[in-house]
């Protein structure tokens, strides 16, 4: 599975996860999803609910990556699917 790049924004309540689609059969330029999620918990309780998906050419993911940074987003991790050990 490909890695995934997760951002959430200032107020922790939308996230949105970068991902590469490894089965893209375009030979010229690569795809990257870009799912869109609300938070519907306490922090890092429960998986955000996915709402929306889109297929961009990762060069605009990359555009779309860096404004939302510029507009305060923040990288983050899957806190919701690591188990205590």
């Amino acid at each position: 599975m490909a890695r995934s790049y997760w951002l959430v924004n200032s107020n922790r309540t939308r996230i949105k996860r970068f991902i590469e689609n490894t089965n893209n059969k375009d030979q010229f330029f690569k795809y990257m999803f870009v799912d869109s999620g609300k938070i519907t918990s306490t922090w890092g309780k429960e998986p955000p609910v996915m709402t929306t998906r889109e297929e961009l050419k990762k060069e605009v993911a990359r555009e779309e990556w860096k404004k939302l940074i510029a507009q305060g987003w923040r990288r983050t991790e899957e806190v919701w699917t690591k188990k205590e050990g």
